[in-house]
């Protein structure tokens, strides 16, 4: 096993890591921003507030992408079992 083979490997878990996980990450940075600004303009500082509106959005975005995510896995675990038996030694 080769110093480039492991770092190609690292950088495209890391790769597929972020894009998966983007989206998700991504509504609930928005969706909290909202929320906090929504906080500070009726002076409302209420720390469960914003686990529902979170909540609500992430399952959105995983019922909307949960299956391109779910595929983006699926190819990324299938090239790591089919570069398995050219892995150099």
């Amino acid at each position: 096993m080769t110093e480039s083979y492991v770092l190609g490997f690292a950088q495209n878990a890391v790769m597929t890591a972020l894009i998966i996980a983007g989206p998700v990450l991504l509504v609930s940075l928005v969706v909290g921003s909202l929320v906090s600004l929504f906080q500070a303009a009726t002076q409302i500082h209420e720390a469960t507030l914003t686990f529902i509106p979170k909540i609500i959005g992430i399952g959105l975005v995983l019922a909307i992408m949960g299956s391109w995510m779910g595929e983006k896995m699926l190819s990324f675990t299938i090239s790591i079992f089919s570069n398995l038996a050219t892995m150099p030694k």
